[in-house]
């Protein structure tokens, strides 16, 4: 059984979205043995206590990034977590944050990387006039959405789109797209070749 820890900073929609495919099975093998938020009134915490998973808050605010990511692996190291899924957890890990857990942590952005990384992505993609864009789930390196891709799905750009309704539109492939991608690495059937992820035959 593998423990997963999920950090977040707002309302988790990516972290609902993992519980319930473990729920439903569509990710086996797995349990999320807790979740660490930045931030006290994020709504994922309440939820993941509603759930009965282990909620933490580790306030950032006030403190230094070393100082609050040395707590943050303190308590994820004191819970088994083997994987690491960020959930719109608006802080960017330190290099020694990464290097605690090399190739084991996952991030979802909203946007086809390497294009628009970073805030807004969906915003930076409509106004930027693409016709098509979507999401990644990527493995965390020491820079900012730069991992190498796990997978990748396309969302179309309508003519009818504002940002608001392409960032929807992608966020249901998001929710689709991180349950893949977790069961792909917990399987283990990839090897990474520099900045690529390639799946075993």
């Amino acid at each position: 059984m593998h423990n997963l820890g999920i950090l977040l900073s707002g309302r988790g929609s990516n972290f609902i979205a993992i519980a319930d495919s473990i729920d439903a099975g569509r990710i086996q093998d797995a349990r999320i043995a807790m979740v660490v938020s930045n931030k006290a009134d994020a709504p994922g915490i309440e939820i993941a206590k509603q759930r009965g998973i282990k909620a933490l808050v580790i306030p950032s605010k006030g403190i230094s990034r070393e100082e609050h990511d040395r707590a943050v692996v303190g308590a994820l190291r004191e819970h088994a977590v083997e994987w690491i899924c960020l959930a719109g957890y608006m802080r960017l890990l330190s290099p020694w944050f990464v290097q605690q857990f090399p190739q084991h942590i996952l991030n979802i952005h909203p946007s086809l990387l390497p294009a628009f990384p970073g805030l807004d992505a969906q915003k930076q993609a409509f106004n930027y006039g693409v016709r098509v864009s979507g999401c990644t789930v990527h493995l965390v390196d020491e820079q900012l959405d730069h991992g190498a891709i796990i997978l990748q799905k396309t969302v179309p750009v309508l003519d009818s789109d504002d940002d608001h309704s392409l960032a929807a539109r992608i966020l249901e492939q998001e929710h689709i797209a991180y349950s893949v991608a977790i069961n792909l690495v917990l399987n283990g059937e990839y090897t990474i070749v520099g900045r690529r992820l390639e799946r075993k035959p």
